[in-house]
């Protein structure tokens, strides 16, 4: 049987997880595979990652069967687990029996599960907010548009505590002039996060790509984070005009040149 070299990477949320697996992937040359365990139909580290890094390839968790009966020769398989999943009943297949398990964990924390769990600690970011019930909070945006001045305003209040106490917030978002946005938020850190992803400028109607927010709170008012996400959202004859105003001005670009 062929040796596999997987490496699960845990730990708490917003100590920086993923920037570790790029960190991985960009300082070697072989190629690297990513799978996302936990964040089930929200995938939005795995949509960051596969825009934003060369040469990744991203494994859907319902292949992951097929690939390690057949994976791809020389590969390196990183696989993120959510914070939420308990390591002491997590069971994974044979083939990852002798995988490197790898904890990034805030500076200065003490003996945890974690360290009983990992072969290698990696010291990440240390969160602003502590929480003592952590609770996440999940909703999928697929075929939404928003304002993008109105999403900014709902980011800033949602990150200066408006519906609760608020440790990490990350989302996609498609918004009128046809990008999709990368916004990322640890309490504590300096600012927001904000990334356009590399993806074509959607033009053509509702978006027929993934989009969604992940807040890690505590005593979040959800029915509020929800009724003001969807006066975000764009009807379609607001997203038919600023699709035309797109499609106008690529045109006279085209002239242009």
């Amino acid at each position: 049987m062929q040796s596999l070299n997987i490496t699960l990477v845990s730990g708490p949320p917003g100590v920086g997880k993923t920037d570790w697996i790029r960190q991985q992937v960009n300082s070697v040359a072989k190629t690297s595979v990513y799978l996302n365990l936990g964040s089930e139909n929200i995938p939005i580290d795995t949509t960051y990652l596969a825009t934003e890094v060369a040469g990744l390839t991203v494994l859907p968790v319902e292949q992951l069967t097929d690939f390690l009966a057949h994976p791809l020769v020389g590969s390196a398989v990183y696989v993120e687990l959510g914070f939420q999943i308990d390591l002491t009943s997590l069971i994974l297949p044979d083939q990852m029996a002798d995988c490197q398990r790898v904890a990034v964990l805030p500076p200065g924390t003490r003996q945890a599960d974690w360290h009983d769990w990992a072969d290698l600690v990696v010291t990440g970011v240390e969160p602003g907010v502590a929480l003592s019930q952590p609770h996440l909070w999940r909703s999928v945006l697929s075929g939404q548009v928003l304002d993008p001045a109105s999403l900014n305003t709902f980011w800033y209040e949602l990150t200066n505590g408006a519906y609760g106490t608020v440790q990490r917030a990350k989302g996609i978002f498609d918004v009128a002039d046809g990008r999709s946005l990368y916004f990322d938020f640890v309490a504590g850190l300096a600012e927001t996060t904000y990334l356009e992803l590399n993806l074509p400028l959607w033009c053509n109607g509702r978006p027929d790509r993934f989009s969604g927010i992940e807040v890690v709170s505590e005593a979040l008012e959800q029915d509020a984070i929800a009724q003001t996400i969807k006066d975000c959202c764009l009807d379609d004859q607001a997203i038919a005009y600023y699709q035309k105003q797109i499609k106008d001005s690529l045109e006279a670009g085209d002239e242009v040149a």
